[in-house]
């Protein structure tokens, strides 16, 4: 059925007939895109003409218009209509009844209506008062009534905006900025809003309308593409959802993906950045063309009068580099400069732009796109040495990266980097894609390069230490793998090869095991050091741990780990160095624990004290650290079964956060008699103030006697506050590690982060009757990894079959 067809078979019918067609329409299969808006709007059109035509017989000076993205045709399934009834002041009352005639049918239809009926000097005047509408009236289109009404209006608010524009396109680029600030950026999102983020369709449409003002143009190669491609998007997402809506929610992009025959929810959401990324791009190219053009017109008469009326002003050339220059505030190609004869020129020019912290001109970045001829293998020294510069620039190598992007030279020169281009990261601590996420952690090692002795070393690790990720298995295997083959291509020696392979192998090793395994004993030191080898590549992996957990999001990075990574480090460099780590041995207890302990024995009940960690001053804490050092919490407990799951119960029913835990059974002096168990945990507020000290110690009395139902409380809180739809949680996995260390066995729980996880395990653990000697625990926004060190009563570590069987009752217990 054609547009033609839908339309006939709507015409004469009335709304049900509009319905029915419109219906059939949108459930056509062999129709989407822009063949299906283009048909809607047409059935549209049609529709309204009849209901027009019937309303306004014998009355002129009227016509209906269509406006914003009905104007444009770009009709969704459940897209708003946007009309004007324009009129030229006449018959009030007769215009008055022509637009109820018009504006209740699409009401009964439940359509949604942006609807006004003005005069062409009211329209005129209200778009001069409000942008929107200025905007909305840039794509008026007429569909019923008087043409010339429509036409006169057209030219009109085209002159007005052409006339207006040196005045409203900074007042319009600052209304996008701050959108851009509230919505966030489309091509980062994982739930993005496709309209109204930046690089979204309403980005698309500033656009166009820039053009208009015939002061500026964007780039326009690949922008209707980036464009059809949203609208496709939100055209699948009002089908599957059945509503008005432009934001692309977890759980509705599987649907979505479906309902445009792409593989999955990931290739739905890669398509999505990439179109993004192009508008975004094209805004920024945009946007300093205007700025370029406002500066010149406001500097010409100037120049004018200085020169005697007469001479054109010549730009101004600086020299940057070897057939680089900037002129008029960004960098572009010397008029001597060959790409064809140069490849080495775009990683040149990209350095001398970041050092100087200026653009790319679009006009540079495309002829070099256009002539580049590949490298040699290896690369040349020098070219080795501008990626360096580049990388090495700070915050300015983003806009400039994303510029040899943008006109795929990133991937000629580094042809690995196309399966992370634009690739989502499913993980609510990543707030990047993952290439974005490799440009932040150079942009963030450049700040580390006095630390260490080989800067180009770490900022090559830190673009490529993720390079693994959209390959099979372990990213940090995969992307050693791709690492020796890219840093020999660029020129590394063998020696430097080994180093950055082993620091792409071993990124996550600092922290993960700072944060997961105890640090007093002498096998995880040895571990680490055994897996980093040398003393420079320790203080390599050192920096690029710090830079990569910044360059993730403020939940990767904290005081707190980083005391703990410097712990590690200090250790492991110690053995390094020849040191020999020492036995642990148990140490004296200090008079607080002593005197917590007697307390104890003397009452037969715990007793415990909170005592606040200093944070360390300002300028030592991480940028953008929100996380204090926490609380210490130091519990003694007579001796007794169950004390591990009634304080984490006790903890989590008092919302406070676990982040170190340590249990040991204290020597008592000499005539006392008796046994205490003392837990030394670090605990932090997950809202709020800490609790009173005292009510702690009286729900964890009650815990201990069997009087505090835990698990009944803890679930009536969980039923008060239903949790909200969203991505389905990977099960937990309970694993051992038999050689992590030769004191206990390890035993290590990744599952969901919820209130009473820890509870949980430490009843399961209990009910196991396994003694736990120490906890290390780590929260990465939704994910938990847990790490136990655990004995059998007798102090020494599981038998290998013992602690498989254990590992997975806790398992079944987590997944139950």
């Amino acid at each position: 059925m054609t547009s033609t067809d839908v339309s006939k078979d709507a015409e004469g019918s009335g709304p049900s007939g509009y319905a029915a067609a419109r219906l059939r329409l949108l459930t056509e299969e062999a129709r989407s895109g822009p063949p299906r808006r283009a048909a809607l709007a047409e059935l549209t059109d049609e529709w309204l003409t009849g209901l027009f035509a019937a309303g306004a017989e014998g009355l002129r000076g009227v016509s209906l218009v269509a406006v914003g993205g009905y104007g444009r045709g770009e009709l969704s399934p459940r897209s708003d209509l946007d009309l004007l009834l324009l009129h030229d002041g006449g018959d009030s009352k007769a215009v008055a009844a022509l637009a109820d005639r018009i504006w209740y049918p699409v009401w009964d239809l439940g359509l949604a209506l942006d609807h006004s009926v003005r005069t062409p000097a009211e329209a005129r005047k209200t778009a001069g008062e409000d942008l929107k509408v200025q905007l909305g009236l840039l794509d008026a289109r007429h569909i019923a009534g008087d043409l010339g009404l429509t036409a006169g209006l057209r030219t009109s608010v085209l002159a007005d905006w052409r006339n207006q524009a040196p005045k409203r396109l900074p007042e319009l680029q600052e209304l996008s900025a701050e959108r851009a600030e509230r919505q966030g950026e489309l091509q980062y999102l994982l739930e993005p809003d496709l309209k109204e983020a930046r690089g979204g369709l309403r980005d698309a449409t500033i656009l166009r309308a820039v053009a208009a003002s015939w002061l500026a143009d964007a780039p326009r190669e690949g922008l209707d593409d980036a464009r059809r491609r949203l609208l496709d998007v939100r055209d699948a997402l009002h089908l599957t959802t059945g509503r008005a809506t432009d934001r692309l929610s977890l759980q509705e992009q599987d649907q979505v993906a479906a309902e445009l025959g792409l593989l999955d929810a990931d290739t739905l959401l890669r398509q999505v950045y990439e179109a993004a990324r192009v508008i975004s791009y094209a805004s920024d190219v945009t946007w300093r063309e205007v700025g370029r053009v406002l500066r010149a017109r406001a500097v010409r008469p100037r120049l004018r009068a200085m020169l005697g009326g007469g001479a054109k002003p010549t730009a101004e050339r600086s020299p940057l580099a070897e057939g680089v220059v900037e002129q008029d505030g960004e960098v572009v190609l010397a008029r001597a400069a060959r790409p064809e004869r140069d490849p080495g020129l775009p990683l040149r020019a990209a350095a001398a732009a970041a050092q100087a912290g200026l653009p790319l001109s679009l006009h540079a970045v495309r002829r070099m796109a256009a002539s580049v001829r590949p490298l040699p293998t290896p690369w040349p020294a020098e070219a080795r040495e501008q990626l360096v510069t580049l990388l090495g620039s700070g915050r300015p190598t983003v806009e400039v990266w994303e510029a040899l992007e943008a006109e795929g030279l990133i991937t000629h020169f580094l042809p690995d980097w196309e399966r992370v281009r634009c690739r989502p990261q499913r993980n609510a601590v990543h707030i990047w894609t993952v290439d974005r996420h490799l440009i932040e952690t150079a942009v963030r090692a450049s700040e580390f390069t006095r630390r260490v002795h080989r800067p180009d070393l770490l900022l090559v690790a830190a673009l490529l230490h993720d390079i693994g990720k959209g390959w099979p298995g372990d990213h940090s295997v995969a992307g050693e793998i791709i690492v020796k083959d890219v840093a020999a291509r660029i020129g590394f020696d063998r020696d430097d090869v080994t180093v950055l392979s082993t620091l792409v192998r071993h990124h996550l090793l600092l922290v993960e095991t700072a944060t997961r395994r105890d640090l007093e004993d002498p096998a995880t030191v040895r571990s680490v050091a055994e897996a980093v080898g040398s003393q420079g590549t320790l203080e390599l992996l050192h920096a690029l741990t710090e830079a990569d957990a910044l360059a993730t999001g403020p939940a990767a990075w904290s005081s707190w780990r980083g005391s703990l990574v410097a712990d590690l480090v200090k250790r492991v460099g110690a053995v390094l160095a020849g040191d020999d780590p020492a036995e642990p041995e148990a140490a004296a207890p200090t008079a607080e624990q002593e005197r917590l302990a007697i307390e104890a024995i003397a009452t037969g009940s715990p007793v415990l004290a909170l005592r606040a960690q200093t944070e360390p001053p300002a300028e030592e804490r991480a940028p953008g650290d929100p996380e204090p050092l926490g609380v210490e919490l130091l519990i003694a407990v007579p001796d007794q079964p169950g004390v591990l799951p009634a304080v984490a119960g006790v903890l989590a029913m008092h919302r406070l956060t676990v982040r170190t835990a340590e249990l040991s059974a204290l020597d008592l002096p000499d005539g006392v008699e008796g046994a205490v168990l003392l837990l030394n945990w670090r605990v932090a507020a997950e809202y709020g103030s800490l609790p009173q000290a005292a009510r702690l110690r009286a729900d964890l009395v009650r815990a201990l006697d069997g009087s505090l139902d835990i698990a009944g409380r803890l679930a009536e809180r969980d039923a008060a506050y239903p949790r909200r739809r969203g991505v389905v949680a990977p099960p937990p996995r309970v694993t051992v590690h038999p050689t992590a260390s030769r004191l206990a066995t390890v035993i290590e729980v990744r599952a969901q982060d919820a209130p009473g996880l820890l509870f949980r395990i430490g009843r399961a653990l209990e009910d196991a009757s396994v003694r736990v000697r120490s906890a290390h625990v780590s929260t990465l926004g939704a994910n938990a990894v847990d790490a136990f060190y655990v004995t059998g009563p007798e102090g020494a570590p599981l038998p290998g079959e013992e602690a498989a069987a254990v590992a997975r009752k806790l398992e079944e217990t987590l997944r139950g």
